[in-house]
């Protein structure tokens, strides 16, 4: 079967135009007011500049590659990016024409894809070879959570030490953890009132009335709206779901979407598949479907239609994963609010718009990769596990310092004395 694998291209003209460009295009594309790179965490960033680098970041969104685009420049120097597959394809063709010209290489998400571990070992073993990778492995949706990291981000690190090192005895190559933490735009009566136009405007579509409800309440009353309905098309009995608790029944949801997704897909869960795990295989299934490579075990008999309900399916259980009660409680921000908001407009309307925001980048000093390469050559799975520790680490530590940057919007636990939650 031919190769979908679409290589990298630089173009230093398209580059420097993009450069000059960036900041209109930036908030044309993604609602972007800019670019926040604190003076130390740049001094930090600075020191990667003329290294072998792998440069982790967050993923809450589909922003964080032009974000580190603009990261790259800002310390004189140039990121290669691995993208999903199917990003190549997003606006006929379009999206991939312009990013793999700024040093993005295709990947088919979840599987052996030698094209792309060739070409990202080439850039690592490369004297100032930097390539970007995202660890949660997709968009998680949620700016304040990290979702479990998969441990092929290390064992790309160790494949390009190895490729380094055949061709330079004593070469290094560093891991640079960031966190990219968005803040919504504008004064708080501004945000609020922003939010409340479009939680109204949900409420006139799902028919409910806000009453005097304080605004968290009103927020998780169109999740259990939501729920409900979703629980009703998905078909689960209402005599299994009476009694439980609200994280029983949106665990629940998100399971029944999967499965149901799976059963499109032909594709094959173990028991101890968590949602996140579910999502990751799924995703698989439709990239490599996307490419034009389909999996072994997809149906060829699928429509149009079929993908698109699998689509679906995968998008509602999305819903449900960034729709946690619990935590837009504890700590009502903007930026959760505006969070829940995403998801109700992608669930209700199909679709959702940026609201204005700044990006704040926050990075931790890189460390040397070579400090756990002889575990490595010991004991390949001990020598990435503990590469894995000491990144979930270094990137909880800046995602307790991005939390620090937001304030709740509205009084914590201010729901009513009346609403039960888990």
């Amino acid at each position: 079967m031919k190769s979908s694998f679409i290589p990298p291209s630089f173009e230093l003209p398209f580059v420097l135009g993009l450069d000059l460009s960036f900041p209109i295009l930036s908030k044309l594309l993604f609602n972007l007011d800019g670019i926040e790179l604190p003076r130390e965490d740049e001094r930090v960033l600075s020191e990667i500049k003329d290294k072998r680098v792998l440069y982790l970041s967050n993923h809450p969104s589909d922003v964080e590659p032009a974000v580190a685009y603009y990261v790259a420049n800002s310390i004189g120097t140039r990121f290669n990016f691995m993208a999903s597959r199917s990003i190549f394809n997003w606006g006929f063709g379009l999206v991939g024409e312009v990013i793999k010209r700024v040093g993005a290489f295709s990947v088919l998400s979840g599987s052996p894809d030698r094209d792309a571990l060739k070409t990202a070992k080439g850039i690592l073993a490369s004297p100032k070879g930097k390539l970007v990778m995202y660890p949660e492995g997709m968009m998680s949706g949620e700016n304040d959570n990290l979702v479990s990291f998969m441990p092929g981000v290390a064992q790309v690190g160790f494949w390009g030490l190895d490729a380094a090192l055949s061709k330079e005895p004593g070469a290094e190559l560093y891991i640079q953890p960031t966190f990219v933490k968005y803040k919504i735009s504008g004064s708080r009566e501004s945000i609020l009132r922003e939010i409340e136009s479009s939680l109204g405007r949900i409420e006139k579509k799902l028919r409910l009335y806000p009453g005097g409800r304080t605004l968290l309440r009103r927020f998780l009353t169109v999740g259990r709206v939501l729920l409900e309905e979703t629980e009703f098309e998905l078909g689960i009995p209402k005599s299994e779901i009476d009694g439980k608790d609200f994280d029983y029944r949106l665990g629940r949801a998100r399971h029944t979407a999967l499965n149901l997704a799976a059963s499109i897909l032909n594709v094959s869960f173990s028991d101890s598949d968590n949602a996140i795990q579910k999502i990751r295989d799924l995703f698989t299934a439709i990239d490599c479907l996307e490419a034009g490579m389909p999996l072994p075990s997809t149906p060829t008999n699928l429509t149009p239609q079929n993908i698109r309900r699998a689509k679906q399916l995968v998008d509602t259980a999305y819903t449900f994963i960034i729709t946690k009660p619990k935590n837009l409680i504890q700590w009502p921000s903007a930026e959760r609010l505006i969070e829940w908001i995403y998801s109700f407009e992608k669930h209700i309307y199909g679709k959702t718009e940026f609201r204005a925001r700044k990006a704040y980048v926050l990075v931790s000093p890189a460390f040397p990769i070579s400090k756990y390469y002889p575990n490595y050559l010991n004991n390949k799975k001990e020598g990435i596990q503990s590469l894995m520790n000491r990144i979930q680490e270094e990137m909880e530590i800046l995602l307790e310092r991005g939390k620090r940057i937001s304030e709740p919007l509205v009084p914590p636990y201010s729901v009513g004395l009346d609403l039960q939650i888990g």
